[in-house]
């Protein structure tokens, strides 16, 4: 039977950071994807936004890599020509009500590390952005967009010069834990290999795949459950420079339509938050009186007509109530030495996607079947 030494599941921007992180130190890296390339699912149908590590409670890895990954985020851009842009963030209280809340954000975002915040009052906002409608608002300068494509193919070529094999049109279906590591087995005509490690990074199957290895996915509160967020795109001239966001919903159930600038400067809306049970990209153009209701609250003067649908993303959310953290698991105490989880890896893993490579790294460091270099 072939044997490599790690196997990557999954081709987004996890996987490939993971790749290209591993690719200097480790030998025989194979990376699996059941697309026909790279950052098909979740990894391109996004906002493109690094975030600055607001929302999320202090302590979690998301307010955690969060953090430490748009540090590491905007040098790997700046050193390997990745177009972004460091364009700021508004998140604007509309009313009184919204302005306690906004307040909340603030400290939760220093106590993150965020240590650049400000809030501003409604002069200061509309000095900034002379159409967006806030009586109080939150800046976050650090908040910038990126080229994740731009930025995927860069890791993707660095993990492929150091040797990493990439096998797309491939699916796993099904893992078998033996003493020296694990039988992987592929659709493609039954084929099997041993792979000492697997780093499970299957964004939207990622529980499917911690099933395959016998772990009870719903008792290790590892089910996912599939938020779709569509997008309608503004066919004008963007009439604000940075990002806003109104006031988040009530536990992170979602961020709130807000509006978002890519590289070319164009101006999209959203996402909404729509659970669903499969996952489904079409956008449904009638909810477009929503979108523009959530589009003039936050800003002054959006024409209607201008709305155009776009695109939807789905988001990989853990199953549960209030706000559920990245799971970033080494499975040894389900005795899967050499089995390392990423599960419900949503927002913010592109801006963090470096920090939870690195992470990935630090287990391989403690797994002796793992041949360095």
């Amino acid at each position: 039977m072939d044997r490599v030494n790690v196997t990557i599941i999954g081709a987004g921007v996890i996987g490939l950071a993971i790749a290209a992180e591993l690719s200097g130190e480790f030998d025989d890296i194979l990376v699996i994807e059941r697309n026909d390339d790279f950052g098909r699912e979740i990894s391109s149908r996004n906002s493109e936004v690094i975030h600055s590590g607001i929302y999320y409670p202090t302590g979690s890895l998301k307010g955690t890599l969060c953090v430490e990954g748009a540090d590491l985020l905007y040098r790997y851009c700046r050193q390997h020509s990745i177009a972004h842009r460091r364009i700021g963030k508004l998140i604007v209280a509309t009313d009184e009500s919204e302005i306690s809340p906004l307040e909340e954000l603030y400290r939760r975002g220093r106590d993150n590390g965020v240590s650049d915040l400000t809030i501003l009052d409604a002069d200061e906002v509309a000095r900034m952005e002379a159409n967006v409608n806030a009586v109080r608002a939150l800046f976050s300068p650090n908040t910038g967009i990126i080229d994740s494509h731009g930025l995927m193919k860069r890791l993707w070529t660095v993990a492929q010069g150091q040797g990493v094999t990439f096998s797309f049109n491939e699916e796993v279906v099904s893992i078998q834990r033996q003493t020296d590591g694990y039988v992987v087995s592929i659709r493609s005509e039954g084929y099997r290999f041993l792979s000492g490690v697997v780093i499970n990074a299957a964004g939207l199957c990622s529980d499917q795949i911690a099933d395959m290895v016998g772990i009870a996915v719903d008792p290790a509160e590892y089910r996912l459950h599939y938020c779709k967020g569509s997008y309608f795109s503004y066919a004008r001239r963007s009439p604000v420079e940075r990002l806003i966001y109104p006031v988040p919903e009530k536990n992170l159930k979602g961020l709130g339509v807000h509006a978002t600038l890519d590289m070319a400067g164009r101006l999209r809306f959203g996402p909404d938050t729509e659970y669903v049970d499969d996952i489904d990209y079409t956008v449904d153009a009638s909810k477009k009186d929503r979108f523009y209701e959530g589009a003039c609250k936050i800003i002054r003067g959006i024409d209607k007509d201008a709305l155009v649908a776009d695109m939807a993303g789905v988001r990989p959310k853990i199953k549960g109530e209030g706000v559920k953290d990245f799971l970033i698991h080494h499975e040894t105490n389900r005795g899967l030495e050499g089995f390392i989880n990423l599960v419900g890896i949503e927002s913010p893993g592109l801006t963090a996607c470096l920090a939870i490579a690195s992470r990935v790294r630090k287990f391989l460091d403690d797994i002796s079947i793992a041949k360095k270099v």
